[in-house]
Order: structure tokens, then sequence, then C-alpha cells
């Protein structure tokens, strides 16, 4: 197959018209109409039914976002639906984080409205970019396992559809103002003008959302935009039109041992640790001329534009189609340089743990600071080079600025052959171009950064000019001004993507039934920038090895096949199944290992097989849903960094090998559990809903991993050998919590007003581990490493509560005020939602291979069960949300 060039593919998006059924869908679950199409999957949108749609599936309407989100992360409205789990991540303004079943976010496909917004480049989801969307929801639908969807995508644990609201919503509006803990304030106003008479629609909204979150240094500010304009000229011809983005910038945390958290507790009594640790601590900022500044800042704007086409070709025929682009603008911020050889997180800081940013700048314009010292722990002199700074002298905060320009045309033509059997057929186009430079974003009291890793331009060149870290106001301006003051880094990465889908449905009385399969080309290509073609890297003199600017692309097949069905035993019962076998593209991050211009030696794609069986019950009052379900993640991608070589068979003793990595080879999990859902209608003034999930999942064998140096050269470890066996057979896999239970009561005593209160419960949560600690190649007689002896590290269980109410009352000419409040972990209790290490309780020396080390571990002691030196995320304490909301 020839590959389309990125002038015939941009060429085909802006010629192209195109439709996705809206809102409207998901709300019509009452239509009794036997079109095939209504009865499966839908347009591009891949909509299920209620009792017809063979898939696992849970709905939240916007009434439902409305009435709990409060001041939560969009995600979080999922945290009652079976075998979901969802954390704030560091706690960030958007840097939530969800995982599905065991599967975290880069293997859930995200969509809007049928488009896919994973990032092309790693699949990844951030959730800041998408926060203006809980605004404009209409519906989120969660598949989980493979999903109904056509398209060969990253949905391994499930798919996650946002359907927003469309143009042709009736006449209304609403302006929303909202509050909530640590000065968050929220407003937004939205009108929607209804369908004219000659079949004109419009709706937009404009919102701003700032303030802080929960924990100290997390300051933050976002807006939202939406406009929608729709047109239907006749019955044959529905077209929509949406722009949408939410460009934002935010502060950030990342994790501390616990023993940190104790150290900055309140309660300390003779330089002993509080027994509660300090949740809100973070390490990451300080004042700077009176002002939050944090080392870390994210900032971004990535608008999304669509134009869909809904085409009724004849009763039995119709062509949906959607043309869309996202122009991603931003990154996140970091340092470069060292004071006295220490990095900057080492440098001392105030005594309740804040960087000491006045003092930095004073340093670097060469003042000296007593207690600023060097490696060896004296006091160091001022520094050598006042007012200029390097890679290894001075301080700067820099940016890595990680944009995109990505096209895409999804198309979807349906035949109804009879009143029983239908097809569909189409096309999934994509292009992607992203861009990664380095600026620097504050000297700190430096004239000038100097940089040396660009080998145009050597032995190095000046950089004088500072970037904002906030998102430009305008969605198209280029990802960088000025390439010559581009520092850090300077790298692209261009993916084309290109496949087709097809599907047979077969709908007869109580039988509901598909069979669908996809192919997809992806072909990567990474250009670094600072690599002259044909030259020499400096690094790779050793080796000889010559490395070009563009690797050129490599391309890559995949393929995925499903089926299901669904029998309605009668008006009450019914039972589905559905398998699939998925053969996935790895993403470009594996195609060129440790972001170097080599490829991968190794490359395999990703096998994914799942089987799902589903029973449901539908009655006036009550209504349940329960699977039980199986997937096996074979030829998982996993990459090993921060290794240790072998000094004595390694002699070179150049910079590659700093970048030492390792490939793992069959890596395989399987993911199995039962999920229940339910909701049962007590009577007038009482709801409940429930939700359990049991899972059961982990490693099922051992894999081996090969160690090469940034060429891709064989190099040996501290064990002797390039090949290690990692013991992960039976171990758990971890990052989410492996049983979770969730309870909803919904009071509505008076009409108008809801209370509702939420009790969930998480356990058998184990710590993302690092696979390094499972290499068997470092036993010896004296030493057995802990992971492969104890496993993944068990965190404590936690129960928790939250409580709402929401009052609407109306008013003369339809209009109407609605108050809602919601208080989130309303026991304050306190927990650990993540771990980023494995450090077991309770070892003894031989788990260690020194006495300092084992001594450290002893004096670090345990809190709730936990040892004191695992890294971890707390959850938030107590919080709070209040809006109020007109309609008119």
């Amino acid at each position: 197959m020839k590959l389309i060039n990125k002038s015939m593919l941009t060429a085909i998006i802006t010629l192209s018209t195109a439709s996705v059924y809206y809102a409207q869908q998901v709300q019509d679950t009452a239509s009794k109409s036997k079109d095939i199409e209504e009865v499966v999957l839908t347009g591009v949108a891949d909509i299920a039914k209620d009792r017809k749609t063979p898939v696992a599936v849970s709905t939240i309407k916007a009434a439902q976002i409305a009435e709990r989100l409060g001041n939560q992360e969009l995600p979080e409205i999922l945290n009652t639906t079976p075998s979901v789990y969802v954390t704030k991540g560091g706690g960030g303004f958007g840097d939530a984080s969800i995982r599905v079943r065991g599967f975290g976010n880069s293997n859930i496909a995200v969509m809007i409205n049928g488009i896919p917004v994973n990032d092309m480049e790693n699949g990844a989801v951030y959730w800041s970019n998408w926060a203006g969307l809980s605004d404009v929801t209409s519906a989120i639908q969660m598949q989980r396992g493979l999903g109904s969807s056509k398209l060969a995508i990253a949905s391994v644990g499930g798919t996650m559809n946002y359907i927003t609201r469309a143009a042709d919503m009736k006449r209304q509006g609403n302006v929303t103002v909202g509050l909530g803990n640590d000065g968050y304030l929220k407003t937004s106003f939205a009108y929607n003008t209804g369908k004219s008479a000659k079949g004109w629609s419009t709706s937009f909204l404009l919102g701003r959302t700032a303030g802080s979150m929960y924990f100290e240094g997390s300051e933050f500010e976002a807006y939202n935009y939406y406009f929608a304009l729709g047109y239907q000229p006749n019955e044959k011809h529905d077209f929509q039109f949406t722009f949408t983005g939410a460009p934002q910038w935010h502060n950030q945390n990342f994790t501390n041992s616990i023993a940190t958290f104790l150290d900055m507790g309140d309660g300390l009594l003779d330089g002993k640790k509080a027994a509660d640790p300090n949740r809100r601590y973070n390490s990451n900022w300080g004042l700077l001329n009176g002002e939050e500044f944090s080392t870390n800042t994210n900032y971004y704007s990535k608008p999304i534009m669509s134009l869909n086409w809904d085409w009724k070709i004849s009763e039995k025929s119709k062509l949906s189609t959607v043309g869309y682009a996202s122009f991603g603008r931003g990154g996140g911020t970091g340092f470069l340089g060292s004071i006295n050889g220490k990095s900057i997180f080492n440098v001392a800081k105030t005594a309740d743990g804040q960087m000491r940013w006045d003092d930095i700048v004073r340093w670097n314009q060469g003042a000296v600071i007593a207690d600023f010292t060097n490696n060896a722990g004296t006091a160091a002199p001022a520094n050598a080079t006042p007012g200029i700074a390097t890679r290894n002298n001075g301080i700067v905060r820099r940016a890595h600025v990680n944009s995109h320009n990505w096209y895409g045309i999804l198309t979807n033509f349906q035949h109804k052959i009879n009143e029983n059997w239908n097809f569909s057929a189409g096309f999934d186009g994509r292009y992607y171009y992203g861009y990664h430079p380095g600026v620097i974003t504050d000297f700190l009291g430096n004239r000038e950064y100097r940089e040396n890793q660009n080998l145009n331009q050597q032995p190095y060149y000046t950089v004088t000019e500072a970037y904002k870290a906030k998102p430009s106001a305008n969605p198209f301006v280029k990802a960088i001004k000025d390439d010559s003051q581009i520092a850090s880094r300077n790298y692209d990465g261009e993916v084309l993507w290109y496949g087709v889908f097809g599907q047979v449905e077969y709908s007869k009385d109580k039988i509901s039934a598909f069979i669908q399969g996809s192919a997809s080309n992806q072909g990567f290509q990474r250009i670094d920038n600072w690599v002259v073609d044909g030259v020499t890297r400096q690094p790779n003199a050793v080796t000889g090895e010559v490395v070009q600017r563009k690797t050129g692309f490599k391309n890559i097949l995949g393929y995925n096949a499903k089926g299901g069905v669904n029998y309605n035993i009668d008006e009450m019962h019914n039972v589905f199944a559905n398998v699939g076998y998925y053969s996935r593209q790895p993403f470009l991050t594996a195609v060129y290992p440790n972001n170097q211009q080599v490829l991968n030696p190794n490359l395999t794609n990703e096998k994914i097989f799942s089987a799902e069986l589903g029973y449901g019950f539908r009655s006036s009052d009550f209504k349940a849903n329960v699977n039980l379900y199986r997937t096996s993640w074979a030829d998982r991608f996993q990459r090993r960094t921060g290794l240790t070589i072998d000094p004595d068979n390694n002699p070179a003793t150049n910079n590659s090998f700093l970048n030492a990595y390792a490939e793992v080879n069959g890596i395989t999990e399987v993911h199995s559990g039962i999920e229940f859902e339910g909701f049962y209608k007590v009577g007038k003034f009482l709801e409940l809903e429930g939700a359990v999930s049991i899972g059961d999942w982990k490693y099922t064998k051992d894999a081996t991993s090969t160690a090469y140096d940034e060429n891709n050269n064989p190099i040996n470890l501290s064990s002797g050998s390039n090949v290690s066996t990692l013991a992960l057979d039976g171990v758990k896999v971890g990052d989410a919590a492996q049983f979770t239970t969730s309870l909803v009561a919904i009071v509505k005593p008076i009409e108008g007003l809801r209370i509702f209160a939420n009790w969930r419960y998480y356990d058998k949560l184990y710590a993302g581990f690092n696979v390094n600690d499972f290499d068997n190649s470092r036993n010896n007689a004296t030493y057995t490493a802990p992971a492969t002896e104890f496993g993944a590290l068990e965190l404590p269980d936690y129960h928790l509560f939250d409580l709402g109410a929401s009052y609407r009352f109306n008013i003369k000419g339809g209009q109407s005020f609605t108050i809602g409040a919601n208080v989130y972990n309303l026991f304050d209790t306190t927990y650990i939602s993540e771990s980023t290490s494995n450090v077991h309780a309770n070892q003894s020396r031989r788990n260690f291979t020194s006495d300092a080390a084992y001594n450290s571990y002893v004096n670090a002691g345990q809190w709730n069960g936990v040892s004191q030196q695992n890294t971890v995320y707390f959850g938030f304490g107590r919080t709070w949300a209040a809006n109020v909301t007109f309609t008119f």
C-alpha cells in the first residue's frame, strides 16, 4: 500500500465535510426502531445501545456531571463505575490519571464525538488539555474492554467517548459561578440559539477557572471556549462545525518519600516527626520576589476543530464523515545546570521545605550563599561564571515544548441490506507532526545560557531570550518563534497513520450481533535538528556510528478483529458475549529507543486477546449488569533505565554509556475479573446506585531484558552480562486497586431538591514498581533483590465518603436557579493513592547490598505498615465546592 503524503492528506481534510451523531443519540434510548444503525452502532461515534450492543458499558449524563463534579477532575466522575480507578496524580490542575481494568491512560482510547485524541507519539492523554469538556459534555460513555469502536485504537482497557452538545439544542442560556477550597473560582456563560426555520443553529460557551489546588504551590489558571455551528438544509444533509479549546497553565507536584511528608508535618516536638504526614507539602515551589514560583509548570493549549457531514443517501444508505484538526501548543518546565555541582533539588531549602529562589538568583549573580555547600558537604565559593549559565554550572529554568499539528479524517459508509443485515466500511487517516524544542523560561538572574549540544553550532551558542510559561491566546501560533533561541533539545516526531475498517451486523427479534475488523499502517520518523546529515555525533566516536538528521519512516502494520452477540431472553433478562484480538503497533517512543536517532532492533507488535461474558436485568425499579472478562496482553513494550554498567567489561568511558537502557522481551499480563453495576429505585424519594469489581491482574511469566548503549550496541551490566531475567511470574500488576466498591444514595425529599451521599472502598492496591526491582541477576549469596522475594508492594486499603446537595427552583418565563454544594473526602481520611516505589516492610540484611543501605532502611521506619522510604502520592484531604447556575 502506497503511503499518502502530507499534502495529499491535508487536501483531503481541507475539502472534506462530515457528520457525527451527537448527544441526541445517547438520549434517544426509548427508540423502538428496528433499523440496524439505531440498534447496534451508529455513525463514527459508535454509541453502545442498552440490551443491544454486546459490550460492558456505563453512561454518565450531563445532569450527573453538573451535580457531582464540582472542582474535581473530569475523569473522577467515573470513580463510581466498575473497574475504574482515578487518582489526582500529583494533584495539579488537570493532572488526574485513570486506569480501567488495570490499564493506564495510554491503553484507554479517549474520543470526543468519535474522534480519537490520544497522543499519537505515546498514546497519553493529558486531562488538563480537556478540562473544559465538563461544561459542554452531554454524556460520557465508558465502554470497558475492547469496546464497540471500529477503529484500530488503543482500547486495551476501554474506550471513553465524550459526546458534546450539538448546535441544534433548544434555545437556552446559562450563567454559572462556582467556588471551592483554596481560592477556586469558576465562571462560565453559555447560550444555544436553537434551530432556525432555515436549518441554522449555534451553540457557544466561554469560561474561566483559577485558584489553587489542595497542595502548596499549586496555582493555576484555565480558560475554556466552545463554538458549534449547525446547518440542516434538508432531511438528507446535516452539517456540524465545532471548535473547542482549554488553554491553561498550572504548577505541579511530584512524589516525595513518606519520611519527607512526615518531616513536614505539623506538631513537631524536639525534632521528631509528626504522627501524620503533611499531605499538602510540595517540594517544587518557593517564593521569587514574593510570588509563587515552581520548578515544574505545565502550560498548554490544544484546540480541536471538526467539520461533520451526515448524508442520508437513501432509505438504506448513509455516509458519515468527519474531518478534524488539532493544534497543540505548550510544554512543561524543568531545570538546566547545577549549583556547586548539586542538583537544584539538593540545594538547601527553607525550614518548611520551600525552594530558596531569591538566594538562587543571588548565587547565579555571584554572591556567596554560605549553606549552598558542594557535594563534599563543605562551604563552596561564589559562582565562577556569574551571569553565565551552562549545562554544568548555574541554574536556569527551561521548558520542553511538546507542540503538534494533527490532521485527520474519518469516513464511514453504512448500508442496510435488508431488515436483518447491515454492513459498514470506512477509512481512518491521520497525519501528525510533533515539535519538541526546548526554550528558557527564566534566567533566574543570569544574563545568558550557553548551549553546546547543537552540532551545527560548536563549541556553543548564546541564548538570551526567555519565553513565558503560559499558553498563547492564539491557538495557531508557531511552536517556536526563533530557532536561534532553542535550548536543551531540538527534535521532531512525525507519524503517518492510515487504515480501513469494516463491520457486518445482524439483528432479528431477540438477537443482535456484529463482526468487525480493521487494519492500519503507522509510519514513524524522528528528526534531530541538532544533527548534521552524514556527520558522526560526538558521543558515538568509539563505535563510528553515523547518525542522520532524519531517520526515515519506519512503517508498521497492525490489525484487530472482534465480534459479539447479545440475546434478549425476555423483557427483563439479556446475556451477551464478545471476543477480540489486537495486533497493536508500538508507540514512537518504542520505535526510537532512549530518544535517539537509532531504530529499536527488537520491534514487535503487542498482542491483546480479550473475551467477555455479560448478563443484564431490567425492571421498572431495578437494573443490574454483571460482567466476566479476561484480557491477555503479550509482548508488552517496556524499557529499563537507570542501569548500572560493568566498567570491567565496558572499558569505554564516553558519554554514550550514561544513557544505557535495556529492552524487555516476553512481558505478558493477564487481567481477569468480575464486575457488578446496579441501580435500584427504592421509592419516590430514594434511589441507590452501586458497583463492585474484583480483579486479578498479574504477570504470568518471567521476562528477559537485553542492555544496550545509546547507539544500540550490546553492553554489559554490573552482573557481567548484557542479558538479565526479570522474575515477574505471578507478580501483581500495580498502580490500580484490584478490588473496588461504591454505593451512592440519592434522596429527593421535595421537588427540586436532591441530596446524595457516596461511599467508595479500595483494596488490593499495589505499587507502580520499577521492573529493575525484579532483576534476578542482582542476587548473590548475601543479597536478594527485595521485590523478587516479596512481590509487588500492597498499599493500605481505604474508604472515602462524599456528600452533596442540589436544589433547583423555577421562576417565571421558564427561567430557573440551581444551587449545588459538594464535600469530598468528608471524614478527611489520610490515604496513599499511588506509590512509585516498591520498598517492603520487615526486610532483613540480606535484602540490601551494604550495611549502610540496610541501616538507612531501618532508621526510616514505617508509617501505617509501609516503609517510609517509599515515594508516594497522598490523596487530597477534605475539599469542597459550591456553585449557582442561572438558566434562561
